[in-house]
């Protein structure tokens, strides 16, 4: 009796956290596929790094800040019972009290219904490898390091967290609507933002600047995802859409900067159900423009080409070094060599990511329904900033395109900023001449 009185007196002394919570496969299973759809690895996961150990360095305007170790580690998230997994992910406070940056996108994961977060939350306690790795402190000069101003933001934007309301009765618009606003987070990058940094619209009902389109991220602009022929997806089909979703390519371009993360680490793995969801749910959304018309396929550039006159200003670089690709007719070659002409990615209003992609090149991603990757070399080391300016109008003015004008100016500012922030020395052998 004695001995059974201590084996107890032991067993009550044992911590708490010394029994692991255990979860069924299949929550973890779907919390693995809601955390794909979410793209979380590509922002928690460092360039080398173990995935979801974070470090990955994000430039804000006030400072550089560091995504944070979600795995199950007591260096992570280990030691986080739902309740805490929670708070963080939908009302944007950390275990310790403190409101996290909004580039962690707790805005729109306030529409995350309660289902799939115990899934996400199963996945990372029981699917995801621990990895013992501290996470960095932000670089970011004081005051503007001082956290109790953000508690504030998060009290003005930050939606409450409630039960996903749909808006029709279009089941897969609903399905759509919910992946796109919620754990797609595609406002965070698509949307707008005020001087305050909060986004100016988190679905339709905030208004028509909701996934109009972004001001330089990271050098590349988040293009408009309505219905506008020019700039948005007014040209695309469904098929266009879902086919760009899944390999990263269609019939009318091919993806790049930022979004070749999204196709490479969550959109190639979601099911074709909710990439046609997602499909029908952006090409619902009307054009933000409201005298938007469809574009019309110009011939004469074409034409003049073929018979050998590059008078055009850029004609002449154009030929050189892009029409072996893209054709003299600007159509290129299906989902090999992107289309050019009618390429609404090639007629926003700011040519940023044109001219990042004629300085830098690019590789389109290979995933495992197209496992080809083909590249585009960088013309930084061959062109100066006057012949990339002029090649740049030239695809943004030829074919029936109607995008602005771009400055030898605007491309030496933009090559400047590619040479402090990439090794190598392809970037900034040719200046303007």
């Amino acid at each position: 009796m004695k001995n059974l009185f201590l084996a107890s007196l032991a067993l009550a002394s044992l911590p708490v956290w010394a029994a692991e919570p255990s979860f069924d496969p299949a929550l973890v299973q779907k919390g693995k596929y809601l955390a794909r759809a979410g793209d979380c690895v590509a922002c928690h996961t460092a360039k080398g790094g173990k995935p979801f150990a974070g470090g990955l360095p994000m430039e804000t305007p006030i400072g550089t800040i560091y995504s944070t170790n979600i795995t199950p580690d007591k260096t992570g998230i280990g030691e986080y019972s739902f309740e805490d997994f929670d708070q963080a992910v939908r009302h944007g406070v950390g275990k310790s009290g403190s409101t996290l940056y909004p580039a962690m996108p707790y805005p729109s994961y306030a529409r995350v219904s309660d289902e799939d977060m115990q899934a996400l939350y199963a996945y990372f306690m029981k699917g995801v490898q621990p990895v013992g790795q501290e996470n960095k402190d932000v670089d970011i000069p004081w005051p503007l390091s001082m956290r109790w101003p953000l508690a504030i933001w998060r009290g003005m934007f930050a939606p409450k967290v409630e039960p996903f309301k749909a808006a029709g009765n279009d089941e897969s618009i609903n399905r759509g609507a919910y992946l796109v606003e919620g754990l797609g987070h595609c406002g965070a990058c698509h949307t707008p933002r005020a001087i305050t940094m909060q986004e100016k619209a988190l679905n339709p009902a905030d208004g028509k600047e909701f996934l109009s389109g972004s001001a330089p991220l990271e050098g590349w602009i988040a293009k408009s995802l309505r219905g506008d022929h020019k700039d948005g997806l007014g040209s695309w089909s469904e098929a266009d859409l879902v086919a760009f979703l899944k390999t990263g390519r269609s019939d009318r371009t091919a993806v790049f900067g930022g979004m070749s993360d999204v196709v490479e680490h969550s959109m190639q793995y979601m099911s074709d159900a909710d990439l046609t969801a997602i499909a029908r749910y952006l090409k619902s959304l009307p054009a933000a423009n409201p005298d938007d018309k469809p574009q019309v396929y110009d011939k004469a550039v074409a034409d003049a080409l073929w018979k050998g006159d590059d008078s055009k200003p850029g004609a002449s670089v154009y030929i050189d070094n892009c029409a072996a690709c893209h054709r003299t007719d600007g159509k290129g070659y299906t989902r090999v060599f992107p289309a050019l002409a009618g390429n609404p990615v090639l007629q926003t209003a700011d040519a940023t990511s044109l001219i990042h992609i004629v300085l830098r090149g690019g590789t389109l991603v290979a995933t495992k329904t197209a496992p080809s990757n083909f590249t585009m070399p960088s013309y930084a080391w061959r062109l100066s900033d006057q012949e990339v300016a002029d090649v740049v109008n030239f695809i943004r003015t030829s074919w029936g395109n109607q995008g602005s004008q771009v400055s030898a100016k605007d491309v030496k500012a933009l090559r400047t900023d590619d040479m402090k922030t990439t090794s190598g020395d392809d970037l900034g052998q040719v200046s303007s001449k």
